[in-house]
């Protein structure tokens, strides 16, 4: 749980993870050096759950530097992603494990729903395809939601996260769905995504700037390809299109 600045949000985000019905966890909590009152928020639960650790960095680095930190300190067979904004149903451990164990899988994702700043639903779930591979994904642009990824690394090892300010968490899926072969997708709703007014994500033209650095300069794809895959990215953020999307 990477975190910067989130002393809003961060409490729901703990409890969440307190709240599973999978009993042996551990929460790596990186703090990209907060100057409101995160510390404050995090520090009873530190005092009173040893299975939530707190690292604070010692310079602003970004996201991707503060996930690299979390994972790099991960001792779990299975590595499960959430920012500090968003939650988690209490079940999703426990089902997406065995979810995983089922279908043999090394990386999957679920479905998830979209909540306001206050937590209250904006009725609007998205769910992953059934099987996502390397093409499908780029082809997509990330079909996955970043609060509902894990990841076996006992089967796929550790993970630097490329250092790009956004859309760090699509270039990570690209590098480990290139060991994984694909990404199994399950289709029940286990997340809570808190959509944000303002937020670099939230404003698509922000993006453009970032994805182009991610095919081009992070990927390595090459002019065309890079162009190509941006039209990808514009049509299906535009429409929608690809992406299976509904009403709850």
């Amino acid at each position: 749980m990477p975190t910067y600045n989130c002393g809003r949000f961060i409490e729901a985000s703990i409890r969440s993870v307190i709240a599973q019905t999978v009993s042996e966890w551990e929460l790596e909590i990186v703090d990209d050096c907060s100057t409101d009152d995160t510390y404050e928020v995090i520090r009873p639960y530190i005092e009173e759950y040893p299975s939530i650790h707190y690292t604070r960095l010692d310079a602003n680095g970004g996201p991707s530097v503060a996930r690299t930190e979390a994972i790099r300190r991960a001792r779990g067979r299975y590595v499960a992603f959430l920012d500090s904004d968003d939650i988690w149903l209490p079940e999703k451990l426990e089902k997406q494990i065995r979810f995983m164990e089922e279908k043999g899988a090394s990386f999957s994702c679920t479905a998830y729903e979209q909540m306001d700043e206050a937590g209250n639903s904006l009725h609007k779930v998205l769910i992953p395809p059934e099987k996502t591979d390397r093409g499908k994904m780029l082809r997509l642009s990330c079909p996955i939601g970043n609060l509902t990824v894990m990841y076996d690394q006992r089967a796929l090892g550790k993970y630097e996260v490329p250092l790009i300010k956004k859309r760090n968490d699509f270039a990570l899926w690209l590098r480990v769905v290139k060991d994984a072969g694909y990404c199994a997708g399950m289709p029940e709703v286990l997340a809570c995504y808190r959509v944000r007014e303002g937020s670099t994500s939230h404003n698509k033209l922000k993006l453009i700037k970032y994805q182009w650095e991610l095919y081009h300069d992070i990927e390595k794809l090459g002019l065309f390809r890079s162009c190509w895959y941006m039209c990808c990215w514009a049509v299906i953020k535009g429409t929608g299109l690809g992406l299976c999307v509904r009403e709850k």
